[in-house]
């Protein structure tokens, strides 16, 4: 029963590669998502996962218990109830970082011809849709400041823009982005508004007293070291500059 409760779990979270089992570890693997878990049932009746993704790790957000098994880190969960409800952002997470959208992007274009501007083009607008994508994925479908879900009024805002990227790495990953919808993302990327460490928008002086009324917003954005380093260089290159990209 526990090893059908494990399978059930993960193939309902995208993690359908079934392998080995050991010392009560089941191992999962996924084709879409980086990195693999385990899933466990102590006699206590409490459930256990293991990870071995760092960038899902860092960001996870569930305190590590003392269990040993496999994989870099163990967590403990006392019902099917609490397990459940962590599993699909540890799908999102491990299908986003690290560098799951260029790998993705790789895949997708090796055979692409590259050799015109038209054709990088079309090679470019693919990157681009998976960097939308997995941006959307990673920002569980809605925008971070207003709460707006609907995808045709989202954007995936850059915040190095593409041009000032020095690789295909780091214009596809999702911590060089931003899901905004798109009144933010026009001011965002015109550098009429920025966000401190914290996430709270910071306002330019060029904006006008109405527009700054109307951008509208509920909460700061939860980022990471890996966002605020980016949005650093926003701050000196873009914000207050009038230009984006």
């Amino acid at each position: 029963m526990t090893r059908q409760e494990c399978d059930k779990i993960a193939f309902q979270n995208g993690f359908r590669r079934s392998h080995s089992e050991t010392g009560g570890w089941r191992h999962y693997t996924s084709t879409t998502a980086q990195g693999a878990i385990w899933l466990a049932a102590e006699q206590t009746g409490n459930w256990l996962l293991s990870i071995d993704h760092a960038g899902v790790l860092a960001e996870i957000g569930l305190e590590v218990c003392d269990a040993d098994g496999p994989g870099l880190t163990r967590f403990r969960f006392t019902s099917l109830t609490s397990l459940y409800a962590v599993m699909p952002r540890l799908y999102e997470l491990a299908v986003s970082l690290p560098d799951a959208p260029l790998q993705e992007f790789l895949h997708r274009t090796s055979e692409m011809p590259k050799t015109t501007e038209a054709e990088r083009l079309v090679v470019q607008r693919v990157a681009q849709d998976i960097f939308r994508d997995r941006l959307i994925t990673y920002w569980q479908g809605s925008c971070p400041l207003t709460g707006i879900s609907d995808h045709a009024l989202l954007r995936a805002s850059h915040i190095k823009p593409w041009k000032d990227c020095e690789s295909d790495e780091d214009r596809l990953d999702v911590h060089n982005g931003l899901l905004l919808s798109a009144l933010w993302d026009a001011a965002f990327d015109r550098g009429l508004v920025t966000f401190d460490d914290g996430g709270h928008p910071q306002f330019s002086t060029q904006l006008s007293e109405t527009a700054a009324t109307e951008l509208r917003w509920q909460a700061p954005i939860g980022l990471t070291d890996k966002h605020r380093a980016r949005l650093e260089w926003h701050r000196r290159e873009v914000f207050e500059k009038g230009h984006g990209g």
